[in-house]
């Protein structure tokens, strides 16, 4: 696959070293001339000038990109990138940085693919590394939902019960369940939860100590300390 990345800071680089290592085409358009030369020292293929503009995209070939990641420092660069790359039709993925809100989020997400903020991925990996154990932040969706993935301990107050018994606080909804040897799936009603046992719960910020208890219980609260 192809892709062009905007932007050869920090976050624009390590993406595209991944990319680049999984056997993929990635050019970078980055307007500093430092940047630029940095990342074409790297191997990069590099394109220099403004990924706002559209004559500056095509030269990168975003017409013949599968997807665009605007992942610069400047929001407004980063959308007018996106913009014109979903009019050439590639997948389009935002970059938003430590100004997140909500209104930026609601404001952004509709018009392109998939929106990044580099700062919260980090801190949702920290907070695993923490959190340890029976408890896993997988994503950030808006300023109060998150996907967490729990595991079902020998103390759970769920334990036993089927997935039509499970009764979760009315802000949190169970996306996808997984036997403790088995791929996460979408739950069968009939579905038995046992220790070991793995929930996808989407929840508001404000219940997830109180799914957290009814799936993990005392010992995995006790271990967390705290999702938030």
């Amino acid at each position: 696959m192809r892709f062009v990345i905007i932007g050869a800071g920090r976050v624009g680089l390590r993406t595209a070293r991944v990319l680049s290592e999984e056997g993929h085409d990635v050019v970078i358009v980055e307007r500093d001339a430092a940047k630029s030369e940095r990342a074409r020292g790297q191997g990069y293929e590099v394109v220099e000038g403004d990924g706002s503009r559209e004559e500056i995209l095509e030269e990168a070939g975003i017409d013949g990109a599968d997807a665009l990641g605007a992942l610069t420092g400047d929001l407004n660069v980063n959308f007018a990138a996106c913009m014109i790359g979903k009019h050439r039709g590639a997948r389009t993925v935002l970059r938003i940085d430590e100004d997140y809100r909500e209104e930026i989020y609601r404001k952004y997400a509709a018009e392109v693919d998939e929106i990044v903020y580099p700062e919260r991925l980090g801190a949702i990996g920290a907070k695993n590394a923490l959190l340890g154990g029976d408890i896993r932040a997988i994503a950030d969706i808006a300023q109060h939902l998150q996907v967490v993935e729990l595991t079902i301990s020998e103390t759970a107050p769920i334990r036993g019960y089927s997935i039509s018994e499970l009764q979760l606080p009315a802000d949190a909804t169970v996306l996808a369940f997984g036997k403790s040897d088995g791929a996460l799936e979408i739950p069968s009603p009939d579905e038995s939860l046992e220790n070991g046992d793995r929930l996808v719960v989407l929840a508001d910020f404000g219940v997830l100590d109180d799914v957290r208890q009814l799936v993990v219980g005392e010992a995995g609260r006790a271990a967390a300390g705290g999702v938030n």
